[in-house]
């Protein structure tokens, strides 16, 4: 099942991470084509890109927005509080969750530049 990664804070502040699925149910999304898999949807506020060049670092910080991030391009390190590491490439979507507490640290740890899709939620 798809799914994608969570960075959020529990009640002392600490950010983790945690995989969730995503759920899909086959709908007539673009008739006459055939039926595809389709989620639930979600209300949005604003979409932009956001690229980075390799070697950036953003410092301790909580998410601005709560937002998905789709990784376009490069690698980018992100550390949670509780001390747990990934990274995540080209194809991973990520909910910052985080909007209160210590935050996460990124870092883009690829060669190239880095290079996501922001997508606000309501």
């Amino acid at each position: 099942m798809p799914g994608y990664v969570r960075i959020h804070t529990d009640e002392e502040g600490e950010t983790h991470f945690s995989d969730e699925s995503i759920e899909l149910q086959s709908m007539d999304y673009a008739p006459p084509a055939p039926p595809l898999d389709v989620s639930s949807p979600h209300d949005t506020s604003q979409f932009m890109f956001v690229g980075a060049q390799p070697g950036w670092v953003g410092d301790w910080h909580p998410s601005p927005f709560r937002q998905f991030v789709f990784i376009l391009a490069g690698d980018f390190e992100v550390k949670v509080s509780d001390g747990e590491v990934r990274t995540f490439s080209a194809g991973a979507v990520v909910l910052l969750d985080d909007t209160t507490g210590k935050g996460h640290h990124t870092r883009i740890t690829s060669a190239e530049s880095g290079l996501s899709a922001m997508c606000h939620l309501d």
